[in-house]
């Protein structure tokens, strides 16, 4: 079998951190926006579905 390489516990994890590089002012304001725009659509949604009018079920 092949040996693969171990790392340290610190260096896996600064590994990790790295990938997940710090996301800038604009992005995380895109990111919130978008996160609100679909709120506002499931509500939209839903206001819809409360003002149909309700059928006569006799």
């Amino acid at each position: 079998m092949a040996e693969t390489p171990k790392l340290s516990v610190e260096r896996a994890l600064e590994k990790l951190r790295n990938s997940d590089k710090p996301k800038s002012k604009d992005e995380r304001h895109a990111e919130k926006m978008s996160v609100l725009d679909e709120e506002m659509k499931r509500m939209r949604a839903q206001r819809l579905r409360l003002d149909r009018p309700k059928r006569n079920r006799d």
